[in-house]
């Protein structure tokens, strides 16, 4: 953990976040290449240089869904196919890299049966044609549990990269899209709702590639949605050393489908937010100047950002609640929440909503 005054552990830095802490010891076990772009945390792919390419970086990053399948957050076979795929191609968009295509490794227990291999299967597929790449090979594995894994490449232009690092006070803040559908079939499987409060099939979240090409003429910094808006701009703000005031208009902010949602199980909006299971949207930032430059680009691709706010110089992500109130919401307790309550999934859902209602958040 980080010092701070006093020997007092500093909660605002990068090892303030439990998760953070691990990679961060994992990486410090390894050699650093000396072809390697970014830094660690510094961007949602890693960016390497190639031999004889001066004018563009490898973009490779690679994810795996396995939580939430042991969970029991996706049940469909087909979702956990597409958001394997979707996940990598996301971080993929958040350094405004052209794919390449994905490599898969997919573990399976013994008793699957071709129906569900088909399903998963069936899952990546779609998810890749849907993003215009390919499956250009991978490995089958027979496990306890399953898990599946993809690992996708791109190339990204070397002198306009998209890295989460570069936000500074005064820039306006965006979200590629609507938010929530993630943290909504979340609450639905964790938080003891009737199975049909959210229906699986509803979430089908996809990568932002166009968003993020586009991105590399205008951001300052980016970032992918996958663990919720609000863990988002808390890692922005300890990677940047600055802080947001988000306007948090649920009406505007988040998906119509899970505004209905809210108001059918009578779940607090802020929820979708600032939970954990996200929807890959691309959360980034835009200097003043580039600003007009930017909404005539998105207009002119039919693409719809959603405004956020803007960045502060004090380090704090500030929430400007319907009611016009500013509250300074404490993300790191949310994010490392987890493992405060050694995975009791009941729990967490508990203590979540219980830190919104300290902060007057609804």
């Amino acid at each position: 953990m980080c010092d701070g005054k006093d020997g007092v552990p500093d909660m605002s830095g990068m090892d303030g976040i439990r998760e953070n802490a691990i990679i961060n010891a994992w990486a410090g076990r390894f050699r650093r290449s000396p072809d390697q772009h970014n830094e660690p945390h510094e961007t949602d792919a890693e960016l390497v240089e190639m031999p004889g390419e001066p004018e563009r970086f490898l973009a490779i990053t690679i994810d795996t869904v396995s939580e939430e399948i042991t969970e029991g957050i996706y049940r469909d076979p087909h979702t956990m196919g597409w958001v394997t795929a979707v996940a990598s191609l996301s971080d993929l968009a958040a350094v405004g890299a052209d794919p390449i295509g994905i490599v898969v490794s997919v573990s399976t227990t013994p008793d699957a049966d071709e129906e569900f291999t088909r399903r998963v299967a069936e899952g990546l597929e779609y998810a890749c044609r849907a993003h215009g790449v390919f499956i250009l090979g991978g490995d089958t594995n027979a496990a306890p549990t399953t898990s599946l894994t993809a690992c996708a490449v791109g190339l990204v232009p070397r002198e306009r990269v998209l890295t989460r690092k570069g936000a500074v006070p005064g820039d306006a803040v965006f979200l590629s899209g609507h938010a929530g559908i993630g943290n909504a079939l979340g609450l639905a499987r964790l938080g003891g709702l009737p199975d049909d409060a959210f229906l699986e099939s509803g979430y089908r979240p996809t990568a932002e590639l166009a968003m993020g090409r586009l991105l590399r003429g205008f951001a300052s910094s980016c970032m992918d949605t996958s663990d919720g808006v609000f863990a988002t701009l808390d890692q922005m703000m300890r990677i940047n050393g600055t802080g947001f005031v988000i306007d948090c208009n649920c009406s505007r902010m988040l998906d119509p489908n899970v505004l209905d949602f809210c108001k059918r199980t009578d779940t607090p909006r802020w929820l979708m937010a600032a939970g954990p299971h996200g929807e890959f949207r691309l959360l980034f930032t835009v200097s003043p100047e580039k600003v007009a430059g930017f909404m005539g680009a998105v207009t002119r691709e039919g693409l719809a950002p959603v405004s956020l706010g803007t960045v502060q110089e004090r380090r704090a992500v500030s929430v400007v609640t319907d009611a016009g109130t500013t509250i300074d919401v404490d993300v790191a307790r949310l994010r490392n929440l987890l493992y405060d309550v050694e995975g009791d999934m009941e729990r967490f859902v508990r203590e979540f909503v219980k830190a919104g209602e300290e902060w007057g958040l609804t």
